[in-house]
Parts: structure tokens; sequence; C-alpha cells
């Protein structure tokens, strides 16, 4: 499978199907591309209202026809703005275009507005390749990540480093000696200078807690794992 780094939470995984995550990319100082330059998802995964994460997956589903996966709130929201979205909730699993997806809780808040609730802040594990992908979302640590790396052989967890709003670099190591993946890539700092972060110090620290290999993408570049 191919995964390209968007900046921020944004990912982007092409295989059997191409998987768009938190697609933050029109308002994200980060992202190397315009959004009429990214090709058409098959599926938009989001895993809460936040701006910054809900991002432009509204009007890429208007535009493509891509469906979006999020939680029940997100889901209603973006179906009543004219995208087309299926809804789920935590500890659910959904198939869609032959992927399995599983929703998983993130310690973190939620809303797409102060109007309007964005139900509660998710991650989600999700199989390509017969692999399982883990996107934490934005999230604090928390007990059930060990749970999360019992119930699936995590082959790559995304997890946020970025402290303030979600995990630090410290917490988000223990995360991975917790989770067990065989990769992990650290995601949601230095888009703000709020959330600047040093990925160097994650990576020693979270190779030192676990066997996991990280591998720092700047945004924009692509691997092939």
């Amino acid at each position: 499978m191919k995964v390209r780094y968007l900046g921020h939470a944004c990912f982007e995984f092409v295989a059997e199907k191409r998987i768009l995550i938190d697609p933050f990319i029109s308002q994200n100082p980060l992202c190397p591309i315009k959004l009429e330059e990214l090709a058409e998802p098959d599926i938009i995964l989001v895993t809460h209202g936040h701006a910054d994460h809900l991002g432009d997956a509204i009007e890429i589903s208007k535009k493509t026809g891509a469906t979006i996966v999020a939680i029940h709130e997100v889901a209603i929201h973006a179906q009543l703005k004219g995208a087309v979205a299926e809804g789920m909730n935590i500890g659910g699993s959904i198939s869609l275009e032959g992927v399995n997806i599983y929703m998983t809780e993130a310690k973190h808040s939620s809303a797409i507005d102060t109007n309007i609730s964005g139900g509660h802040a998710t991650g989600f594990v999700f199989g390509l390749e017969g692999k399982h992908i883990y996107h934490a979302g934005d999230t604090g640590i928390f007990r059930d990540m060990k749970l999360i790396g019992k119930l699936f052989d995590i082959y790559l967890a995304l997890l946020p480093i970025g402290d303030r709003y979600t995990m630090g670099v410290k917490h988000a190591a223990i995360a991975t000696k917790m989770l067990k993946p065989k990769y992990v890539i650290p995601m949601h700092y230095n888009t703000f200078p709020v959330i600047q972060q040093n990925p160097e110090e994650f990576k020693k620290l979270a190779e030192e807690e676990s066997k996991a290999k990280v591998l720092i993408l700047k945004p924009g570049e692509e691997i092939e794992l």
C-alpha cells in the first residue's frame, strides 16, 4: 500500500481502494497540495467534527461521490449538507467497498460548531491488503489502547504527538508500547505554534519503549509499506 501524509492528521492510502482520512486541506498551512489536485477517494474517514479534521470532507464527497464514514452525528450533518455519508459508533464496524472499518474511542472533545454537536471523538482501525491500520484521531492516552492492540494485529499506527490538544511525545511513546504496531507515523504536530513538537524525540522514545519502527513523514511525502 502507498501512504501519503498531507499534514496535520490527514493521510491518503492507496491500495485496492483509495482512502482519505481527516481531509484538512484547503485551510491547512502545511498541506502541499490544492484541493483540486487531490485524486478522487473511494472512502473518506472523519474522526470527529472539529474543522481541522472534518475539513473539506463534505465538499470532496459532493464533488466525487465518495462516502464519508463518521460517528452518527457527523454523518447526519454531512448528509444534510448534501454529502454521501455512513454513520456508525464506537465499538461498531462497517464494511464498505470491501474495506472493513472499526470505530474506536478517542479521548477528546468534538463539535462541528458552537451550535451543532459532533457526537464523540473517535479513531478508526481499518483493513487494507490484509493489514490493520489504526488512526487514533485526536486523543490523549487511554488504557484501552492496550485492548485495541490485543484485538487487532496493528501493522501501522498513526498517533498524535502535538500535546496541548492531544497526547504529547512521552505519552504517545507509551501508547506505542501498548498498541504494539509494526510501524508508527507521528501526526498532529507543527501545524500551528501551539502544537510545536520534535518528531525525532518521539522516534527515540517510542523505539526505546517498543519494537515499533517510527517513520517520520514530511507533509506531501509518500512511502510504500
